[in-house]
């Protein structure tokens, strides 16, 4: 019976918390199209500032608005009354998140940030509150009741703040045009940051790169294969790539009795090898490899030129796969 009351009880608490989600939706109107322009067009930072519950909630969105393109911290508004308003620029853009709107430290805030000529965005959940007044966009984050059966702690409108949040976030990456390759470059850690890793950062390349030409005897090209431990060797005509000649491909010939010692890698390599582009992203590469099932991609560079090429175990050593 305890283990029912406590699942119906994160029922009725998911509930109430999607519910207030949901009727952000509905209040959604030109003040949200104002907040993000004002952001596009700060240049300095977009500092985020919350006291309690909200601060924390405001750390996220800080995080969330740092990594996808948009320069954010957060400042605690009691530390900021006592000298670390100095972090403020007058570039800068403020969005000050309170639920009721009177929060005391921030409200001590808000003739500095006026002074300074800061445009303030209020996240809030009452629109006739000190805090929404006095700011130059407004996002209404209410609710009509706290998940909390007391109606005290901060649950759903906690919840509505932080979605408020990554709506914002998300549509400032997109009115930005803030691209994959813009989010790798600020996530180079951990396993996101090796997805993200560039081809061209994991390719072999001059020397490294196998590499015959048309009129080379299938002894020099399995040499060549051999020697670079690649399962493979590029044909080239100059430095125009016209052919591959795989492990694969010595199988089948094999296979149909041909006597490939007495041929040319021309006569063996089969055209269209597959290529990536150098500014791919490294699990861009690994999908094409899936996808065709091979194990390595010749890579080009800007002016379509073949520059190098990368297996899938530089795919597994950098720890993409």
């Amino acid at each position: 019976m305890l283990t029912k009351d406590a699942i119906e009880t994160a029922k009725r608490v998911l509930a109430i918390e999607a519910e207030a989600v949901r009727a952000l939706i509905e209040r959604l109107d030109a003040d949200f199209a104002r907040a993000v322009d004002i952001i596009c067009a700060a240049s300095g930072k977009v500092v985020v500032c919350g006291m309690g519950k909200s601060g924390i909630i405001g750390q996220k969105i800080a995080s969330t608005l740092a990594s996808t393109g948009t320069p954010s911290f957060f400042l605690h508004p009691a530390e900021g009354v006592h000298g670390d308003l100095g972090m403020l620029m007058k570039t800068d853009v403020l969005i000050a998140i309170s639920n009721s709107g009177e929060t005391e430290e921030l409200i001590k805030i808000i003739p500095i940030v006026k002074r300074m000529g800061l445009k303030m965005i209020a996240m809030t959940g009452r629109k006739d509150s000190t805090l929404a007044r006095h700011g130059d966009a407004v996002l209404d984050v209410g609710v009509a009741e706290e998940a909390c059966p007391l109606g005290l702690a901060p649950t759903a409108s906690t919840t509505a703040t932080l979605a408020m949040g990554d709506a914002l976030a998300v549509a400032l990456i997109e009115k930005k045009g803030f691209r994959v390759e813009d989010f790798a470059g600020l996530h180079p850690a951990g396993s996101l940051g090796r997805k993200l890793q560039k081809v061209s950062e994991l390719m072999h390349s001059g020397a490294a790169m196998p590499k015959v030409g048309p009129g080379a005897s299938m002894k020099d090209a399995i040499f060549e294969m051999t020697a670079k431990r690649m399962g493979l060797t590029g044909v080239f005509e100059g430095e125009r790539l016209a052919g591959v000649i795989t492990d694969g491909d010595l199988r089948r010939a094999l296979e149909k009795g041909a006597d490939i010692m007495g041929l040319s890698a021309g006569e063996v390599m089969h055209g269209s090898p597959k290529t990536i582009p150098g500014d791919s992203l490294a699990e861009a590469a690994l999908r094409m490899m899936e996808e065709h099932s091979i194990t390595s991609l010749f890579v080009t560079g800007e002016d379509g030129a073949t520059i190098g090429v990368v297996h899938m175990h530089d795919l597994l050593k950098a720890g993409v796969v």
